[in-house]
């Protein structure tokens, strides 16, 4: 695979989400990722649906997209032959990414210190590798929970709403690949040893909360949820549109008020005292949000689109998947790319994410089946067909 992380080996020991993802975001920039599977079941994502009917039974779109760009490796981990055939693989890789619960990989012999020095190891966990929460369980809401983005999400006079997909675990997913790519130039172009990266679900949460701590230490001040407006930013809402659909319009700037009053054809609002500046709106926010909602309640999502762009107001539609997929800017930046998936053959997903400005957009391998790749991978690392059949034998492999 080329890419600016071709060359590089990741061994994937992850489960689930997040430590999965880091190793395919360092699989789409180039690195080659090998994951290792439980010999009976495989990961957890293969049981996860909405699934697909075929002849060889229901299959996981979940594990379509997210197992996808890597070799799979069945290794029976909880075994001493499984633990050794890791560490043999480990000498072969750059990265061993993994996420079980901390203490787990020294009871393996697989932590840190039983691997090679070059290696780059990221430990992804709930609450970190020490620390009085270190040994508890935890899976993104708990992330999300404890990281303080859950009490923030929704409307301030109704329970607080996760959102719509497993965020701590994909934000954890690309700190950690951010952090192993930082940490493979220090090896290789500043002289240095691998390193350890200590991932924690709530942190990566944490660390996007912008003024949310710094308030509190300064002024006391404890955020609370707003729904989808700002109390410091007016207009600003999802619109209720003729249609039946949200569109999303961001003009709390002067800039942007006067050019969304243009479009509305409401002029006269400019000279209203009440949303003279922005201090001004944002004080009347329940005002202006409703005269603007009262306009896109007139037209449908797309004209109240049309109006928008024709006067550089930030808009845009709350988009369905059927809507990603039929829209003309995304498919012309191929965003969306067709994987050959070994069981239900071509798919249309997301595209791998950054790319670079210039290169051709490349689909993935599709996500493997359960241990397709263990001979080709242990006979690369020097495993005869009878040591591979042995260990088969004994359900090793």
């Amino acid at each position: 695979m080329s890419g600016p992380l071709a060359g590089i080996r990741v061994l994937d020991l992850g489960t689930r989400i997040a430590a999965p993802f880091c190793a395919a975001l360092l699989g789409e920039q180039g690195a080659e990722v090998v994951k290792i599977e439980q010999p009976r079941g495989g990961d957890f994502m293969r049981e996860i649906g909405p699934f697909v009917d075929t002849p060889e039974g229901p299959y996981s779109l979940f594990w379509s997209v997210e197992g996808r760009g890597r070799k799979s490796v069945t290794i029976d981990l909880r075994t001493p032959d499984g633990q050794a055939l890791a560490r043999r693989l480990a000498r072969g890789a750059d990265v061993v990414v993994e996420n079980f619960r901390p203490g787990t990989l020294e009871q393996w012999h697989l932590a840190p210190a039983d691997l090679p020095e070059h290696v780059v190891t990221v430990r992804i966990s709930m609450f970190g590798q020490d620390g009085p929460y270190a040994p508890r369980p935890g899976l993104d809401r708990v992330g999300i929970g404890y990281g303080g983005l859950l009490h923030l999400t929704g409307y301030p006079d109704r329970p607080p709403v996760r959102v719509g997909v497993t965020i701590s675990d994909y934000l954890t997913g690309v700190f950690a690949a951010h952090a192993a790519t930082a940490a493979l130039y220090h090896r290789d172009a500043r002289g240095g040893s691998g390193a350890v990266i200590d991932a924690a679900l709530y942190g990566s949460v944490l660390r996007i909360l912008e003024w949310t701590l710094a308030a509190y230490d300064r002024l006391g001040t404890v955020r609370d949820r707003e729904g989808n407006r700002l109390a410091n930013s007016a207009p600003l809402d999802n619109y209720p549109t003729r249609d039946g659909r949200y569109v999303c319009i961001v003009a709390g700037s002067d800039a942007n008020f006067a050019r969304l009053c243009k479009a509305m054809d409401r002029a006269d609002l400019l000279d209203d005292p009440r949303f003279t500046r922005l201090a001004d709106r944002a004080a009347h926010g329940d005002e202006i949000n409703r005269i603007v909602a009262d306009w896109t309640a007139t037209l449908d999502a797309r004209e109240v689109e049309e109006r928008c762009v024709a006067h550089d107001v930030p808009v845009a539609t709350a988009y369905t998947a059927a809507d990603i997929f039929a829209d003309p800017h995304m498919a012309a930046r191929g965003d969306l790319v067709t994987v050959d998936d070994p069981v239900i053959g071509p798919v249309r997903q997301q595209a791998p994410y950054p790319r670079r400005a210039g290169a051709p957009v490349a689909a993935p391998a599709g996500a493997p089946r359960l241990g397709e790749h263990t001979d080709e991978v242990l006979t690369a690392a020097g495993l005869t067909p009878g040591e591979i059949a042995d260990l088969r034998a004994r359900g090793i492999v």
